[in-house]
């Protein structure tokens, strides 16, 4: 009997280990929730951290202006997501006004972890910004005030782009008509407003390759127009690694979700059995002079391609990025393209 209560729960020992341990573990949580309190203050406090914006000033020159023009309409499709698109029509085309005015909403009915607006680009928000700030911004994701923006923005492929390119870009945006439109203030959702101050990083600046290496040309392009970030598959707004142009990215709306096709060279459940010229086809068909983006009956699920920009693209640029995907390791993935809500 005494060695039972001696060795049981209410023995003298038994209370001193448990004081004890309490002790230890309540240490322990102290420390771990110093080090997530440091850890957060860090991440808010010093990121992101991707340098000082470059002293620049770029020459606005009828070369650039007109590269800039062709690249921010019809390749990055910078005017797509800062413009207004009319969503009652196929494919969302733009609408008159409001080009380059921003405002355009990625929140939670699309999949997005926050309430993100594309800003205003015109000169009535962009006269204080130096070059210099725009192109940090363009490709490395942080802003005049040095805060990060969320990669909705395609800063990680622009960083990889020629300068020359990017340099181009921001010559015709400066020459952009000014639109007055205020937008709202972009906000993530926690814990993603502490992990996007992460995401931001250095660009990586590659050259132009010629076009007469078509493959090489078109892997370019592939990054320049971002085919990658939404024909693959993602997790937490990251493609996951193997689904690279296979399709099935998600796209949310109050009808339904519409979902990317596999573009790669599947004979089956990919693009393996178009043709060059029926590729080509599929684009330029959006910039015929007489096409009229159908309107929608309600409750009908959209594409969020925006066909009639890309549609503009030149013909050799297309080619090159059919003989780029042609590289690529097709993918078996067959993909329900539209699904409405029940």
């Amino acid at each position: 009997m005494w060695l039972r209560s001696a060795s049981g729960k209410n023995s003298p020992n038994f209370k001193i280990i448990t004081v004890k341990i309490l002790k230890i573990t309540g240490k322990i949580v102290a420390v771990l929730l110093i080090l997530i309190l440091a850890a957060g203050t860090y991440v808010k406090t010093a990121l992101p951290n991707t340098g000082p914006a470059p002293e620049l000033k770029i020459e606005r020159t009828t070369a650039r202006l007109d590269r800039g023009k062709y690249l921010a309409n019809h390749v990055a499709v910078c005017m797509d997501c800062h413009s207004t698109r009319d969503w009652s029509r196929l494919a969302g085309p733009m609408t008159e006004n409001n080009f380059g005015g921003g405002g355009e909403k990625f929140d939670q009915t699309m999949g997005f972890p926050g309430k993100f607006f594309a800003p205003n680009i015109t000169p009535y928000k962009l006269a204080d910004w130096t070059d210099g700030e725009i192109f940090r911004a363009v490709t490395t994701g942080v802003n005049k005030e040095g805060k990060a923006l969320f990669p909705v923005m395609g800063y990680h492929r622009f960083g990889q782009l020629d300068k020359e390119d990017i340099y181009s870009i921001i010559a015709y945006i400066r020459e952009l008509p000014e639109v007055k439109n205020d937008v709202p203030v972009s906000e993530a959702d926690f814990p993603v407003n502490f992990i996007i101050n992460t995401m931001p990083k250095e660009a990586s600046f590659t050259t132009i390759p010629s076009e007469q290496d078509q493959v090489a040309y078109g892997k370019y392009l592939i990054t320049a127009t971002g085919c990658i970030e939404c024909h693959s598959m993602t997790d937490k707004g990251s493609v996951i690694a193997g689904t690279e142009l296979g399709g099935g990215m998600e796209f949310g709306s109050p009808n339904g979700v519409v979902r990317s096709p596999n573009i790669t060279m599947h004979k089956t459940t990919g693009i393996g059995s178009w043709t060059k010229e029926s590729f080509v086809q599929r684009f330029k068909a959006y910039a015929d002079s007489g096409y009229v983006a159908p309107k929608l009956n309600p409750g009908d699920l959209n594409s969020p391609m925006p066909w009639t920009m890309y549609g503009g693209m030149k013909e050799r640029d297309l080619e090159a990025i059919y003989a780029y995907l042609n590289t690529v390791k097709p993918i078996e993935h067959h993909v329900v393209r539209f699904e409405k809500s029940k």
